[in-house]
Protein backbone atom coordinates (compact mmCIF):
# COMPACT_ATOMS: atom_id res chain seq x y z
CA UNK A 1 0.00 0.00 0.00
CA UNK A 2 2.77 2.39 0.77
CA UNK A 3 4.11 1.53 -2.53
CA UNK A 4 1.40 2.59 -4.20
CA UNK A 5 1.01 5.75 -2.27
CA UNK A 6 4.68 6.32 -2.76
CA UNK A 7 3.56 6.06 -6.60
CA UNK A 8 1.24 8.06 -6.38
CA UNK A 9 3.32 11.13 -4.46
CA UNK A 10 6.04 11.11 -7.60
CA UNK A 11 3.15 10.79 -10.22
CA UNK A 12 1.98 13.84 -8.63
CA UNK A 13 4.76 15.43 -8.66
CA UNK A 14 5.69 14.37 -12.04
CA UNK A 15 2.66 16.38 -13.49
CA UNK A 16 3.01 19.52 -11.23
CA UNK A 17 6.52 19.32 -11.25
CA UNK A 18 6.34 19.65 -15.55
CA UNK A 19 8.76 16.96 -15.74
CA UNK A 20 10.69 17.12 -19.09
CA UNK A 21 9.94 13.84 -19.96
CA UNK A 22 6.89 13.78 -19.44
CA UNK A 23 6.19 17.02 -21.21
CA UNK A 24 7.55 15.31 -24.09
CA UNK A 25 5.15 12.58 -24.53
CA UNK A 26 2.01 14.64 -23.87
CA UNK A 27 4.06 17.10 -26.55
CA UNK A 28 4.16 14.04 -29.52
CA UNK A 29 0.63 12.62 -28.14
CA UNK A 30 -1.51 15.92 -28.60
CA UNK A 31 1.01 16.89 -31.97
CA UNK A 32 -0.19 13.10 -33.10
CA UNK A 33 -3.58 13.56 -32.57
CA UNK A 34 -4.58 17.03 -33.50
CA UNK A 35 -3.10 16.88 -36.60
CA UNK A 36 -4.76 13.16 -37.99
CA UNK A 37 -8.34 14.62 -36.35
CA UNK A 38 -7.40 17.88 -39.16
CA UNK A 39 -6.78 15.20 -41.53
CA UNK A 40 -10.06 13.56 -40.96
CA UNK A 41 -12.14 16.60 -40.82
CA UNK A 42 -10.50 18.03 -44.17
CA UNK A 43 -11.22 14.15 -45.80
CA UNK A 44 -14.69 13.99 -43.33
CA UNK A 45 -16.46 16.97 -43.25
CA UNK A 46 -16.95 17.46 -46.73
CA UNK A 47 -17.14 13.54 -47.22
CA UNK A 48 -19.94 13.81 -44.66
CA UNK A 49 -22.05 17.05 -46.33
CA UNK A 50 -21.70 15.58 -49.83
CA UNK A 51 -23.46 12.23 -48.54
CA UNK A 52 -26.10 14.12 -46.59
CA UNK A 53 -26.99 16.59 -49.74
CA UNK A 54 -27.03 13.95 -52.38
CA UNK A 55 -28.44 10.92 -53.36
CA UNK A 56 -26.62 8.74 -56.56
CA UNK A 57 -26.52 4.76 -56.88
CA UNK A 58 -24.92 3.12 -54.35
CA UNK A 59 -24.95 5.91 -51.80
CA UNK A 60 -26.47 3.93 -48.96
CA UNK A 61 -23.46 1.33 -49.66
CA UNK A 62 -21.08 4.25 -48.59
CA UNK A 63 -23.05 5.38 -45.63
CA UNK A 64 -23.17 1.55 -44.07
CA UNK A 65 -19.83 1.44 -45.15
CA UNK A 66 -18.87 3.73 -43.05
CA UNK A 67 -20.77 3.54 -40.24
CA UNK A 68 -19.51 0.45 -39.85
CA UNK A 69 -15.93 1.29 -39.97
CA UNK A 70 -16.64 3.37 -37.03
CA UNK A 71 -15.91 0.07 -35.51
CA UNK A 72 -12.64 -0.76 -36.82
CA UNK A 73 -10.01 -2.45 -34.92
CA UNK A 74 -7.37 -0.44 -34.09
CA UNK A 75 -4.70 -3.04 -34.82
CA UNK A 76 -5.91 -4.50 -38.06
CA UNK A 77 -5.45 -0.43 -39.53
CA UNK A 78 -2.09 -0.74 -37.63
CA UNK A 79 -1.57 -4.05 -39.55
CA UNK A 80 -2.59 -2.69 -42.96
CA UNK A 81 -0.53 0.53 -42.55
CA UNK A 82 2.47 -1.44 -41.49
CA UNK A 83 2.26 -3.20 -44.72
CA UNK A 84 2.08 -0.38 -47.13
CA UNK A 85 4.71 1.84 -45.00
CA UNK A 86 6.78 -1.24 -44.93
CA UNK A 87 10.14 -1.69 -47.09
CA UNK A 88 7.70 -4.10 -49.46
CA UNK A 89 4.64 -1.65 -49.56
CA UNK A 90 3.26 0.69 -51.55
CA UNK A 91 4.80 4.16 -49.51
CA UNK A 92 7.78 1.87 -48.38
CA UNK A 93 10.16 4.08 -50.65
CA UNK A 94 9.03 7.22 -48.48
CA UNK A 95 10.13 5.27 -45.43
CA UNK A 96 7.73 6.90 -43.19
CA UNK A 97 7.50 3.59 -41.09
CA UNK A 98 8.40 4.23 -37.01
CA UNK A 99 7.37 8.26 -37.43
CA UNK A 100 4.95 9.84 -36.04
CA UNK A 101 3.53 10.49 -39.53
CA UNK A 102 3.47 6.87 -39.57
CA UNK A 103 1.28 7.13 -36.43
CA UNK A 104 -0.88 9.92 -37.93
CA UNK A 105 -1.75 8.09 -40.86
CA UNK A 106 -3.19 5.19 -38.57
CA UNK A 107 -5.15 7.51 -36.43
CA UNK A 108 -6.31 9.47 -39.17
CA UNK A 109 -8.00 6.42 -40.59
CA UNK A 110 -9.33 5.64 -37.68
CA UNK A 111 -11.32 8.62 -36.89
CA UNK A 112 -11.81 9.72 -40.18
CA UNK A 113 -15.15 7.07 -40.42
CA UNK A 114 -16.30 8.90 -37.24
CA UNK A 115 -16.38 12.38 -38.53
CA UNK A 116 -17.69 11.43 -41.36
CA UNK A 117 -20.63 9.95 -40.45
CA UNK A 118 -21.72 11.81 -37.74
CA UNK A 119 -21.07 14.83 -40.30
CA UNK A 120 -23.66 13.20 -42.57
CA UNK A 121 -26.35 12.41 -39.52
CA UNK A 122 -26.42 15.85 -38.72
CA UNK A 123 -26.17 17.64 -41.95
CA UNK A 124 -28.63 15.15 -43.30
CA UNK A 125 -31.13 16.07 -40.57
CA UNK A 126 -30.68 19.75 -41.23
CA UNK A 127 -30.82 19.38 -45.00
CA UNK A 128 -34.95 17.62 -44.47
CA UNK A 129 -35.41 20.45 -42.04
CA UNK A 130 -34.59 23.74 -44.16
CA UNK A 131 -34.99 22.30 -47.53
CA UNK A 132 -37.24 24.33 -48.18
CA UNK A 133 -35.83 27.70 -47.16
CA UNK A 134 -32.89 27.03 -49.21
CA UNK A 135 -34.59 25.94 -52.51
CA UNK A 136 -36.72 29.27 -51.61
CA UNK A 137 -33.51 31.11 -51.75
CA UNK A 138 -32.25 29.36 -54.78
CA UNK A 139 -28.73 28.93 -53.50
CA UNK A 140 -26.93 25.82 -55.39
CA UNK A 141 -24.94 23.09 -53.90
CA UNK A 142 -21.73 25.00 -52.76
CA UNK A 143 -23.97 27.35 -51.21
CA UNK A 144 -26.16 25.14 -49.51
CA UNK A 145 -23.30 22.99 -48.14
CA UNK A 146 -21.96 26.30 -46.76
CA UNK A 147 -25.00 26.85 -44.86
CA UNK A 148 -25.65 23.51 -43.75
CA UNK A 149 -21.87 23.67 -42.32
CA UNK A 150 -22.47 27.06 -40.40
CA UNK A 151 -25.88 26.07 -39.24
CA UNK A 152 -24.80 22.48 -37.73
CA UNK A 153 -21.14 23.68 -36.69
CA UNK A 154 -21.54 22.96 -32.89
CA UNK A 155 -22.90 19.79 -33.29
CA UNK A 156 -19.98 18.86 -36.21
CA UNK A 157 -17.96 20.38 -33.14
CA UNK A 158 -18.68 17.38 -31.07
CA UNK A 159 -18.02 15.03 -34.00
CA UNK A 160 -14.14 16.78 -34.38
CA UNK A 161 -14.05 15.88 -30.11
CA UNK A 162 -14.96 12.50 -30.49
CA UNK A 163 -12.69 11.85 -32.89
CA UNK A 164 -9.86 13.22 -30.93
CA UNK A 165 -11.11 10.97 -28.14
CA UNK A 166 -10.95 8.04 -30.22
CA UNK A 167 -7.57 9.29 -31.74
CA UNK A 168 -5.70 10.38 -27.88
CA UNK A 169 -6.33 6.84 -26.52
CA UNK A 170 -5.49 4.93 -29.45
CA UNK A 171 -3.06 2.37 -28.09
CA UNK A 172 -2.61 -0.65 -30.81
CA UNK A 173 -2.43 0.71 -34.34
CA UNK A 174 0.26 3.39 -33.23
CA UNK A 175 2.29 0.75 -31.17
CA UNK A 176 2.69 -1.24 -34.83
CA UNK A 177 3.47 1.64 -37.38
CA UNK A 178 5.51 3.69 -34.58
CA UNK A 179 7.44 1.29 -33.06
CA UNK A 180 7.53 2.88 -29.09
CA UNK A 181 10.54 4.38 -29.89
CA UNK A 182 12.01 6.79 -26.79
CA UNK A 183 11.81 10.39 -27.68
CA UNK A 184 10.65 9.48 -31.00
CA UNK A 185 7.62 7.94 -31.42
CA UNK A 186 6.37 7.28 -28.02
CA UNK A 187 3.23 8.50 -26.69
CA UNK A 188 1.26 8.46 -23.69
CA UNK A 189 -0.74 5.31 -23.98
CA UNK A 190 2.25 3.50 -25.44
CA UNK A 191 4.59 4.75 -23.07
CA UNK A 192 1.80 3.79 -20.07
CA UNK A 193 1.84 0.28 -21.40
CA UNK A 194 5.56 0.09 -21.42
CA UNK A 195 6.25 1.40 -18.33
CA UNK A 196 3.66 -0.05 -16.55
CA UNK A 197 5.19 -3.15 -17.67
CA UNK A 198 8.76 -1.97 -16.51
CA UNK A 199 6.90 -1.37 -13.17
CA UNK A 200 7.66 1.90 -13.28
CA UNK A 201 4.33 3.36 -11.86
CA UNK A 202 5.10 7.19 -11.23
CA UNK A 203 5.97 7.81 -14.51
CA UNK A 204 2.68 5.74 -16.07
CA UNK A 205 0.01 7.27 -13.45
CA UNK A 206 1.17 10.80 -13.95
CA UNK A 207 0.55 9.91 -17.90
CA UNK A 208 -2.80 8.26 -16.72
CA UNK A 209 -3.56 11.26 -14.72
CA UNK A 210 -3.17 13.56 -17.74
CA UNK A 211 -4.71 11.30 -20.45
CA UNK A 212 -8.00 11.34 -18.04
CA UNK A 213 -7.97 15.06 -17.71
CA UNK A 214 -7.61 15.38 -21.31
CA UNK A 215 -10.90 13.00 -21.22
CA UNK A 216 -12.95 15.07 -18.70
CA UNK A 217 -12.45 17.65 -20.75
CA UNK A 218 -13.27 16.77 -24.05
CA UNK A 219 -16.23 15.22 -22.70
CA UNK A 220 -16.93 18.98 -21.31
CA UNK A 221 -16.50 20.35 -24.27
CA UNK A 222 -18.72 18.09 -25.72
CA UNK A 223 -21.80 19.05 -23.41
CA UNK A 224 -20.94 22.79 -23.51
CA UNK A 225 -20.80 22.80 -27.68
CA UNK A 226 -24.46 19.90 -27.64
CA UNK A 227 -26.25 22.76 -25.12
CA UNK A 228 -24.98 25.86 -27.22
CA UNK A 229 -26.01 23.80 -30.21
CA UNK A 230 -29.50 23.30 -28.57
CA UNK A 231 -29.73 27.16 -27.60
CA UNK A 232 -29.12 28.29 -30.93
CA UNK A 233 -31.57 25.90 -31.81
CA UNK A 234 -33.82 27.57 -29.93
CA UNK A 235 -33.26 31.20 -30.52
Amino acid sequence: MQDFAASFAEAFQLVFGLNSGLLEVVWLSLRVSLTAVAVAAVIGLPLGAFLAVSRFPGRAVIIVTLTAMMGLPPVVVGLVVYLMLSSAGALGPLQLLYTPTAMIIAQSILVLPIIASLARQTLEDLHVEYRDQLMLFGLGSLARLRTLLWEGRYSLLTALLAGFGRAIAEVGAVIIVGGNINHVTRVMTTTIALETSKGNLALALGLGIILVAIAFAVNALVFVSRAAAERYAHA
